[in-house]
């Protein structure tokens, strides 16, 4: 199968700078002797979830082999942390990665190998960190003396938004706020629910409640 190459550009709103990062990554492309295949480009904040960011259609685009051109770290995430586990993510799918502006952190080079090998270090490390505060958080929750899990009664009830419990969590882990969380979930209900159900929804659950806090500390 043929080499990909994709271009992600991601903007906040300035046009011009999208011509600019666009015109960097042909250039770099052409000396590289590369062809683009396919550009990604976004106007979005990069505090908006990886679906608006177009993150995860990255993921099932790249494959072994394949390249993705990024002007640099920063078109990613909105923090080095959130980078590292996309780089590590991509890198799980054996894409390479060029950061034009910062080359000597693209995993394309001789040493990619080395860098995706921190790279998994540090995303791994972050996986670590966020289970340690939700423990925590949970931990913090049961000493005020807060009442945990489903009502009385309600275990054997099936409610709306079970079947979506783990991705739920998910997204909570990954500092997503929970109005984001229901407009990513609502489009696969029979029927849109409103914050204040998810609001229960996470509040009966223990796990959740604390994904939920530690985010907003």
């Amino acid at each position: 199968m043929a080499q990909k190459v994709i271009g992600y550009i991601r903007i906040s709103t300035d046009k011009q700078d999208l011509e600019k990062q666009r015109h960097l990554l042909l250039e770099y492309a052409q000396k590289q002797r590369l062809i683009v295949d396919e550009f990604i480009e976004i106007e979005v904040s990069s505090r908006k979830d990886a679906t608006e960011r177009r993150i995860e259609e990255l993921y099932t685009k790249l494959g072994e082999g394949d390249i993705l051109l990024v002007a640099e770290l920063s078109r990613l995430g909105r923090d080095m942390l959130q980078v590292l586990n996309i780089i590590n993510d991509l890198g799980t799918h054996g894409a390479k990665i060029t950061f034009v502006r910062q080359p000597e952190l693209s995993t394309t080079g001789s040493h990619g190998k080395l860098l995706l090998a921190i790279y998994s270090y540090f995303a791994e490390a972050e996986r670590e960190f966020i289970s340690m505060r939700v423990k925590q958080g949970l931990a913090a929750v049961k000493a005020k003396g807060v009442k945990l899990g489903r009502p009385k009664g309600s275990r054997n009830k099936e409610r709306v938004l079970d079947a979506h419990r783990d991705e739920i969590l998910k997204y909570l882990q990954r500092g997503i706020d929970l109005a984001s969380v229901r407009k990513l979930i609502n489009p696969e209900l029979e029927q849109p629910i409103s914050y204040n159900s998810y609001k229960y929804f996470v509040e009966q659950d223990s796990e959740l409640i604390a994904a939920w806090r530690t985010q907003r500390a």
